[in-house]
């Protein structure tokens, strides 16, 4: 099926991430859209009024009549949707062209120069930065990110006069195999997903066979110091980055106060002093560095990536301030990785040295809760408190003997409470005067406790 002759679309796990930014790019087509996902929320129902046709239940009879024709209909779907699912049989029991949203977003991507951004974490921030240097720069392009971000509220971007395309390039069920990238970028390679590749050696080598689809006259700029041996095809230039001054891409004279960081940006070639950085964490400057980067390599000036990167908002759900008060804060972030979760609680000691932490955090999927159980708990136990979820299992059955209490006796701090989701809200009205920065962390439906617990923190400013 030529995907440039398709007029209707349906996707089967419709308000993931990845593929509502899929939605948009085919609504923006005129193209009819429709699908199902298992729960509705604030994304579904957004792109319900964009124009999606978009249902709760998995019911055959609730598919629309104008995605019934398999000669003009692409059925897109996604890894995480089980063979159970009703609708993916009726689809594949009538023979529908049916493509995992990977390929399908390489089917766009690839005629176009692609820049391409993996990693265990890090990716998103790092390809929203560079998205928003560029849309905002001379050099414009088109994005499909792994985050809304804030900046435009959409995790689609598109331009007409540019060919650059900025990628967030999922490892996860190999995806990022389908793309062809121009540039790349590796922002980490710390195991994951080990229920997809087994072995870490696995997940390594699928980093390095992802480096291997780089075209010819394209670069690698990978962070200095990970595990991944590229494997470039001749003319690839490499280059390394980081936030310290021992790779090509660096940051020097990093000043951090009064909630502002500061730092100077060193490549071959190149030098930009006093870039300030819009989401003021430490883990920002090297993903900055790597954002400014792509940047600088494909024509946007110095003043341009000052301005991108000063007025840059961050993705939702990426270290997002929802209270910023002198006698409380409440930050969400996305972490569901033990080396992303450090990252994030280390941020906010740097911000707020001297005041209790409180870390709400609920585990994703019972095998990277069973995988990685001892690591989440020495990342925890650099809080003050931990109040620990049970696990939000996404497209998992549950694991015998695997519950959030491995990760739960593994924490080190006294200051600790075990609880059901459900319990949540009643615990924080009861502890609100004792609360300080309260960081909610997790990849699952945490996000949609936020509101309500700022509700409650806002009952003591």
């Amino acid at each position: 099926m030529d995907i440039d002759k398709i007029s209707a679309v349906y996707f089967v796990g419709a308000g993931g991430i990845g593929m509502s930014a899929l939605i948009r790019y085919f609504l923006s087509k005129g193209i009819k859209v429709g699908g199902y996902d298992r729960t509705s929320s604030e994304l579904t129902e957004q792109l319900r009024k964009e124009g999606a046709d978009i249902h709760y239940e998995d019911n055959i009879d609730l598919i629309p009549a104008d995605f019934t024709d398999r000669t003009i209909t692409l059925v897109v779907y996604t890894a995480a949707i089980p063979d159970t699912n009703s609708e993916l049989s009726f689809f594949r029991n009538l023979d529908f062209v049916m493509m995992k949203r990977a390929r399908v977003l390489g089917e766009i991507t690839n005629r176009l120069k692609s820049l391409c951004i993996a990693g265990t974490h890090g990716k998103t921030t790092t390809s929203s930065m560079i998205a928003h240097i560029l849309k905002q720069s001379h050099v414009d392009c088109s994005a499909f990110l792994g985050g809304i971000l804030r900046n435009y509220n959409s995790n689609l971007m598109l331009s007409d006069k540019s060919d650059l395309t900025v990628v967030e390039a999922d490892e996860f069920d190999r995806s990022f195999h389908w793309l062809n990238p121009y540039m790349a970028v590796i922002t980490a390679a710390d195991p994951d997903h080990l229920d997809i590749y087994g072995t870490a050696e696995a997940y390594r080598e699928s980093f390095e066979h992802f480096t291997s689809l780089i075209r010819p006259g394209g670069c690698l700029v990978i962070k200095k110091g990970i595990n991944v041996t590229p494997q470039l095809q001749e003319s690839v230039t490499l280059y390394t980055y980081a936030s310290t001054e021992n790779a090509d891409f660096h940051a020097e004279n990093i000043r951090v106060g009064n909630g502002e960081i500061f730092f100077d940006f060193v490549g071959p070639k190149v030098r930009i002093d006093n870039i300030q950085l819009g989401v003021p964490v430490k883990v920002n400057i090297e993903n900055g560095v790597a954002a400014i980067a792509i940047a600088w390599l494909n024509g946007a000036t110095p003043d341009e990536i000052k301005q991108g990167m000063a007025s840059f908002m961050g993705a939702k759900r990426r270290f997002e301030f929802h209270l910023k008060t002198d006698n409380v804060v409440l930050i969400d972030d996305y972490a569901h990785h033990p080396e992303e979760l450090k990252a994030s609680i280390l941020s906010v000691r740097d911000l707020y040295p001297h005041r209790k932490l409180t870390g709400i955090f609920q585990p994703h999927l019972y095998t990277r809760t069973r995988d990685f159980a001892a690591d989440f708990a020495k990342s925890l136990s650099l809080l003050d408190e931990l109040i620990l979820l049970d696990i939000y299992p996404a497209r998992e059955r549950p694991i015998a003997g695997v519950t959030s209490k491995i990760i739960f006796d593994a924490v080190t701090i006294p200051a600790k409470k075990l609880i059901k989701k459900e319990e949540l809200l009643k615990l924080i009205s009861t502890e609100k005067d004792k609360l300080d920065i309260v960081l909610m962390v997790g990849a699952g439906n945490i996000d949609l406790l936020v509101e309500p617990v700022k509700q409650i923190l806002e009952e003591k400013i």
